[in-house]
């Protein structure tokens, strides 16, 4: 068993045993049949994965890899908000007609701020930081910009990551308000896995932790029994990442 198994294991019993359910509160999501989508929900919950260990990616069931990354590289690469940029459809439910999802995720890494060096994107300037001050305390993004909320088709549920550099490793800290836990939450852990890997590599640095602070982590009420017959099964051997640096496209900045 991975330590991503392990931990996502720990993660859906916790919930399922420990958590809160919403069934007496109004709620935004609906099943396509129109009824309300309740959950049972642990609040606050804080993983830790050591990527110089292994690839957190989970072996109860398959990730889509491929197009998690592809959603990462549309954010934080593309800086795009338009789902014509996207090659899967994980998105199109709320894109407008011409495929923007309004000022949210990659609109919001793409604007430019004033500093003191000048103007910089928060990619730009995540990078810019990383080479030349590495020691700092001040690495972070931001997209969920209160200003803009109102032009966002969805707020965005990761929505901070914070940088730091200790002992030539880079270590991240990914903030999230909101994790649907079978849809969402490895998927995401593989996304920002990866996007450290990145960033570490162009900055000349070794990958250490991410840390992933969910705030509402839940299971949706018809999602139960799925969770459940997913965490019976048998997980394989933990995954080893291979960066190979002759495969152009990983330089993604």
């Amino acid at each position: 068993m991975s330590i991503a198994d392990s931990i996502f294991l720990a993660n859906c019993n916790e919930i399922l045993r420990y958590g809160v359910w919403d069934t007496d509160l109004p709620v935004r999501a609906k099943w396509s049949d129109g009824s309300p989508a309740h959950t049972i929900k642990k609040f606050g919950i804080v993983n830790r994965y050591n990527l110089s260990e292994e690839f957190p990616i989970t072996t109860y069931r398959k990730t889509n890899l491929e197009n998690s990354i592809d959603e990462i590289l549309w954010i934080w690469q593309l800086k795009s908000n338009n789902v014509k940029d996207l090659k899967s459809h994980i998105w199109d439910n709320w894109a407008s007609p011409n495929g923007s999802i309004g000022k949210a995720y990659g609109y919001q890494l793409g604007v430019k701020h004033m500093y003191t060096e000048g103007l910089f994107d928060q990619v730009d300037r995540i990078i810019f930081d990383l080479k030349n001050n590495p020691s700092s305390r001040r690495i972070i993004s931001n997209v969920y910009v209160h200003a803009d909320l109102h032009e966002m088709n969805l707020y965005p549920c990761a929505y901070s990551l914070t940088l730091n550099v200790a002992d030539g490793r880079l270590n991240g800290i990914l903030n999230q308000r909101s994790q649907d836990m079978l849809v969402a939450n490895n998927w995401n852990v593989c996304q920002y896995a990866v996007l450290l890997h990145m960033f570490a590599q162009v900055s000349n640095l070794s990958v250490g932790e991410l840390i992933h602070v969910i705030s509402d982590a839940h299971i949706y009420d018809r999602h139960i029994p799925i969770i459940e017959h997913v965490i019976s099964n048998t997980p394989f051997p933990a995954p080893k990442f291979i960066n190979d640096n002759s495969v152009k496209d990983f330089h993604a900045f």
